[in-house]
């Protein structure tokens, strides 16, 4: 979809064009903080975090002032009576606007700047408590992050008339509630245990894949990423990757950083961590270029964000046509550091390796079987902390509880338990629903996508990906926030959203 070209200022109605200049001041705000987060999680000195934690609060408050500035509402109304002379995407932008304008009102500033810097005290304490496996000094700094997530929940949820936690929820997925995603995790939770045995005992009767021994240096992954990320179609013009903690898609739609985790020893989690953080990043340079700074031209949510990443690392790039494309790729690149010769390094051992089924405890080193388990436990378990009925100092047990519930495994750390994720150290409730929504998004899109371009298997085998990244960008990619993520997904599948998809796709890929 190519969107209208964007009218200049002096074309606009008075009042919504004096709205599009303030929310444009916005958006160079946030896009500051989008990259002054990035620097926090790549490069900045430990000793930068209580300054850089302010400096981000004070373009939160900034942000926030504008949007509760009180001559807004009197644009806003005014904008109203000029609605019969804007174009649909204007008008579409005025309904994100308001919905921006609504939440911003309902959390007064000293909460806002309270927030932030609580995540960023949280965030840099977790770092070391991870390292050193400290659950305690992190729940130090949990327990008043935790306390600001409360009131900023219940806050939201006041003025849009939702709980807590679904005021949180739509933070992340306009429009979605726990009811959905409790419906959504249930059939899941009917499905995936019996399922996961069968793959388990399936997968026991082939052969197991022969170890990828050898040395990896950084530099090499970093040489493989790049050419991979190149072959997709991210635009290096347009972004960066480095180095954080943990994985993340950041910076700006025109600036897009994308970030991952090397390991010497195994190339195989930060190659597939790229290629995740690769699929948002491709969201995020499709989106419609003339409304980057203003609200309809940002992703309509993190479930149909997720989607284009798990589209990409799950769907195509576990996939047997991608594999043969990349083989020869892996075997070039690190030939001169380890001996590739061998039937280990052939593709239908790489298959073997990125199909492999496992209880395992990590939630991003986890199969596409497996995953949707760990996040309905952390899903259980924020919702438990939120209202009140999980302490924090009985997190860990919890934890290890959950795990054994669900994947019949248990921790024995809280470093590979509830210290894994950052999300919770940021401040992010209501975020990990996202990551299913995501997978089962992923898996219609890519049915739809194939269904409508029945050669995309085999030109990926080849290495092309522009078939792919054509149909992405005219279905999902170039809409913005013009429509929400279930109109897309309904417009481009043809059905609502629907986990028979992911079920199907599951079934194929690991039982036959």
């Amino acid at each position: 979809m190519t969107p209208p070209s964007r009218r200049g200022p002096e074309e606009l109605p008075p009042a919504y064009g004096a709205l599009e200049a303030r929310f444009q001041r916005l958006s160079h705000l946030e896009g500051a903080g989008a990259v002054l987060g990035w620097d926090w999680a790549t490069m900045m000195p430990e000793g930068g975090a209580e300054t850089r934690a302010a400096q981000i609060a004070t373009l939160e408050v900034m942000g926030h002032e504008i949007l509760t500035d009180p001559a807004l509402a009197e644009l806003v109304a005014r904008a109203e009576e000029e609605l019969a002379s804007f174009g649909p995407w204007e008008r579409a932008n005025l309904r994100e606007m308001r919905r921006k304008i609504k939440r911003a009102q309902a959390l007064p500033a000293e909460l806002v700047e309270a927030y932030t810097k609580a995540r960023g005290r949280c965030e840099m304490r977790w770092r070391r408590a991870r390292a050193e496996d400290d659950f305690a000094g992190f729940a130090e700094a949990f327990e008043p992050l935790l306390a600001r997530v409360r009131e900023l929940g219940t806050a939201l949820g006041d003025a849009l008339g939702l709980s807590p936690f679904d005021a949180l929820i739509d933070s992340h997925e306009p429009g979605i509630k726990v009811e959905t995603i409790d419906t959504l995790f249930d059939e899941l939770g009917r499905f995936l245990p019996g399922f996961v045995d069968e793959v388990l005992e399936h997968q026991a009767k082939g052969p197991k894949p022969l170890p990828l021994e050898g040395t990896f240096p950084i530099e090499a992954q970093r040489a493989l990423a790049h050419r991979l990320m190149e072959a997709l179609g991210f635009d290096f013009d347009s972004g960066r990757l480095d180095v954080s903690e943990h994985p993340f898609c950041g910076g700006t739609p025109s600036d897009v950083r994308i970030t991952t985790r090397y390991d010497e020893k195994n190339f195989a989690p930060g190659l597939m961590a790229v290629l995740h953080e690769t699929g948002h990043a491709l969201f995020e340079l499709g989106l419609p270029r003339a409304w980057l700074d203003q609200p309809v031209g940002a992703a309509p949510g993190m479930g149909l964000h997720e989607s284009q990443s798990l589209l990409v690392e799950m769907q195509v790039c576990r996939g047997s046509e991608f594999i043969r494309f990349v083989q020869p790729l892996i075997k070039e690149a690190f030939a001169p550091h380890t001996d590739v010769s061998g039937r280990a390094w052939e593709a239908a051992n790489l298959e073997r390796h990125y199909r492999t089924v496992a209880r395992s405890l990590i939630r991003v080193d986890a199969d596409e079987v497996t995953y949707p388990l760990h996040v309905m436990l952390r899903y259980r378990l924020e919702k438990a902390m939120l209202a009140g009925d999980l302490k924090v100092a009985d997190l860990p047990g919890a934890w290890v509880e959950g795990m054994a519930e669900f994947l019949g495994i248990r921790p024995r750390t809280d470093q590979e338990g509830c210290l894994q994720d950052i999300h919770w150290a940021v401040g992010l409730f209501g975020y990990f629903p996202s990551y299913t929504l995501g997978a089962v998004a992923a898996a219609q899109l890519y049915d739809a996508a194939t269904r409508d371009e029945p050669e995309l298997p085999e030109r990926i085998a080849q290495g092309d990906f522009r078939p792919l990244l054509e149909w992405l960008r005219k279905n999902i990619h170039g809409f913005g926030s013009f429509h929400s993520s279930a109109e897309l997904i309904r417009a481009a599948s043809g059905r609502p959203l629907d986990a028979a998809f992911f079920k199907a796709h599951l079934k194929k890929r690991y039982l036959t």
